[in-house]
């Protein structure tokens, strides 16, 4: 049996059968998830991992195609009736601090941009979407960019969209000079734990973390509800572009680093993500309760996944995860503090 394997941008397929116990097993002889069993180990590329790890998941020359791809640092979600896996890596030990994550995107003109061209820059990296209300501020984020260019800074905008013409006419309105990009496939997200949107981080001229996961608005157009000031926001950034002061200690530039079953959510949204766009919607829906059960508390996950099945990320289904959110303690915002104005 053939399955697609949604992962970060790479278009692969396994084949695989599931055997009586549900598990989803593949011929050793054949590549399973890109990689490839040689003599001294399973190997991608450069990379090989000893087959003395990966023995104990063989079986009759099969092997756990779920277990191999944990092994291997993956959360995995199946969708056997579909013929759909979909992988996100998970953190490895000590992640959360040093450098940012690097990726590649592309933006509207399909031009592919690398996190990492940007060294010898600041970089406010911006998170929105066009299910959020922060879409409005995307023209602010790019006068923000204009305005401080000259002082060796960029914005690099990223919008959390499963299609291209969802985000383009925010895009095409703010008329950025600055990179603005769409990730299509959840990379950012995944990479950044980006919970809910707008999130902002800050990467410094070397590529590290300034300043980790931070709710920054660029316009006080929805303060009533979010309590925050752009004009404080704004203030803290030039702060930090022209003085380096990023307005926090050093024991709070670490990112956040998600757990593996927010992880494991993610690879759920995929598939959702995916069954969605055949018109499989029973499918997509279970894909998406299971996702909430494992990140109750990521709005991005849960009201991005709210249009594709035919529920307002405005309306009705919105407000209900505010107030189950709300009346479970967990904001719905997460700024790091206590930013003044004073320029």
């Amino acid at each position: 049996m053939r399955f697609e394997v949604l992962t970060e941008g790479v278009g692969e397929s396994l084949e695989a059968e599931p055997d009586a116990s549900g598990r989803l097993m593949a011929a050793v002889e054949a590549p399973v998830l890109g990689w490839r069993r040689r003599a001294h180990g399973w190997c991608r590329g450069d990379a090989c991992v000893p087959s003395a790890r990966a023995a104990q998941l063989e079986e009759d020359g099969r092997i756990d195609v779920v277990a191999f791809a944990e092994m291997l640092g993956d959360a995995v979600a199946v969708d056997i009736g579909a013929g759909l896996v979909a992988t996100v890596p998970t953190p490895p030990p000590g992640s959360g601090t040093g450098e940012a994550p690097d990726f590649t995107l592309t933006g509207l003109d399909g031009v592919p941009y690398r996190l990492s061209d940007f060294r010898g820059r600041k970089v406010a990296l911006v998170i929105w979407a066009s299910w959020c209300g922060c879409r409005y501020d995307l023209p602010a984020w790019e006068a923000r960019h204009r305005e401080l260019a000259g002082h060796g800074f960029t914005v690099v905008s990223v919008a959390l969209d499963h299609a291209l013409d969802d985000a383009r006419p925010w895009i095409e309105e703010a008329a950025p000079a600055h990179p603005a990009l769409v990730d299509l496939d959840g990379v950012v997200a995944a990479r950044y734990d980006v919970v809910n949107v707008p999130t902002a981080v800050w990467i410094d001229e070397d590529g590290r973390v300034a300043r980790p996961q931070d709710t920054q608005v660029a316009t006080d157009l929805f303060q009533s509800l979010n309590g925050l000031s752009a004009d404080a926001s704004l203030a803290a950034l030039r702060r930090w572009v022209t003085r380096g002061d990023t307005g926090i200690g050093d024991e709070r530039r670490g990112l956040r680093v998600p757990t593996d079953r927010e992880q494991r959510a993610r690879a759920h949204a995929r598939l959702a993500v995916a069954l969605a766009e055949r018109g499989d919607a029973d499918r997509a829906a279970h894909h998406r309760r299971r996702a909430a059960e494992l990140a109750p508390r990521d709005v991005a996950i849960r009201r991005g996944l709210m249009g594709l099945l035919g529920e307002d990320p405005f309306g009705e289904a919105y407000f209900a995860l505010r107030d189950e959110l709300t009346a479970a303690g967990v904001p719905i915002y997460r700024p790091l503090g206590a930013d003044t104005a004073d320029a």
